[in-house]
């Protein structure tokens, strides 16, 4: 009786290790599928942050385009395998509490692997924490505030700040233009600060500022600051601002018999200044980071493609945003499709071959790159530098 007891309980006790043997192989093939599906991600979900509507949305729209052309080529060459990239957008109006909404949706709701954006400064300053409490790797192509992106390992930018476009362009005033006495007009908000500050301090140290004027976004009058500038006798106007009052203030300058040359920052740079300003903006010098009369290929191919699609010709919004995506998708290739993946790819980025110029990221995810200068002449912009 002991022996068939002692023969059940050893029988009962190899049924019971077949049994966790089966069960253990059972949950190994859904294990690794758990797995390895995480790896074989099939799609990446991009975000875009930016003005669609209101006072800056040629940028927005304009942003919102170079990064569509850039997703769809990727999409249809199949670059990146089995992953295909999918687009969400959020428009802010321009207004920097939207944008922080923005940011919250698409991570928190979306889900986004990565944001290209926002636009505006104040708009990606806004969504700057939220970016690096999520983990989620975010590249603006246009925001210029100087340092913006310093002690936030989740925040790129591929644009030049404009502590480097308004050195430069105060240098290349004095020492090709030959001016030496200087006015500045600035926007009393991040953008239009930070472009005055440097300017200032650098055409104070080559030259002399006579004159610092301020005005408000959406302002339509300018006579009496500019009555005041004349009355200091300068001999150029640097505007710290964007296209529709930059337009609007040369418009006005020359009604008030102002001999005076004009300069600006990449805020200026739009075909709407153009059609707003007319000859009054005829001559302006601007800076830029992106020249579409380039003859090489892949920015002649960006030119038709953007062309073909959208009727008009791209501006330098467009363009970065276009490199801004690439410089993604690059980063997808080379290390990933995770957020984390992603932004140690961007950060990694060095001498990308974009259509505004070579880029490189560095380590406080600021962009380096060179800075052009255009001249309107014959109602369109063209390259001085």
């Amino acid at each position: 009786m002991k022996k068939q007891k002692k023969n059940f309980m050893m029988l009962t006790a190899v049924l019971i290790g077949l049994l966790l043997l089966v069960a253990v192989a059972g949950c190994a093939p859904a294990q690794e599928e758990a797995a390895s599906g995480e790896d074989e991600k099939t799609e990446v979900k991009i975000g875009t942050v930016g003005p669609l509507t209101g006072e800056a949305a040629a940028y927005g729209t304009n942003v919102l385009r170079g990064i569509e052309i850039a997703v769809e080529e990727a999409n249809a060459s199949g670059e990146l395998g089995d992953i295909t990239l999918k687009l969400i957008s959020e428009d802010t109006g321009g207004d920097w509490s939207a944008a922080a909404n923005a940011f919250s949706k698409l991570i928190d709701v979306d889900g986004v692997d990565v944001i290209i954006g926002a636009v505006l400064s104040s708009e990606t300053a806004a969504g700057g924490p939220i970016v690096m409490e999520a983990g989620v790797p975010t590249i603006s192509p246009s925001s210029t505030a100087v340092d913006l992106t310093k002690d936030n390992p989740y925040l790129f930018r591929n644009c030049l700040s404009d502590e480097v476009q308004a050195v430069q362009l105060a240098e290349y005033a004095v020492t090709e233009l030959g001016l030496s006495k200087f006015a500045i007009f600035y926007t009393n908000n991040d953008y239009g600060k930070s472009l005055k500050d440097a300017f200032e301090a650098k055409a104070s140290e080559l030259a002399e500022v006579v004159a610092v004027e301020v005005f408000m976004d959406k302002d339509e009058n300018f006579k009496s600051q500019l009555t005041s500038i004349k009355e200091k006798g300068p001999d150029c106007l640097y505007i710290a601002g964007y296209y529709t009052e930059a337009a609007k203030i040369a418009q006005q300058a020359k009604e008030l018999g102002m001999d005076i040359q004009l300069l600006g920052a990449d805020g200026l740079c739009n075909a709407v200044l153009l059609e707003i300003g007319g000859d009054a903006v005829e001559g302006i010098y601007a800076t830029s980071g992106f020249y579409p009369d380039d003859p090489t290929a892949a920015v002649q191919n960006f030119v038709t493609a953007y062309t073909d699609k959208y009727g008009e010709e791209p501006d330098m919004f467009a363009a970065q945003a276009y490199d801004a995506a690439r410089i993604v998708i690059e980063a997808i290739k080379s290390k990933g499709a995770t957020s984390e993946a992603i932004r140690e790819g961007i950060a990694a980025t060095k001498d990308f071959p974009g259509i505004t110029g070579k880029t490189s990221i560095d380590e406080e995810g600021d962009t380096i790159k060179d800075v052009l200068i255009l001249k309107v002449e014959g109602g369109k912009f063209i390259r001085i530098r």
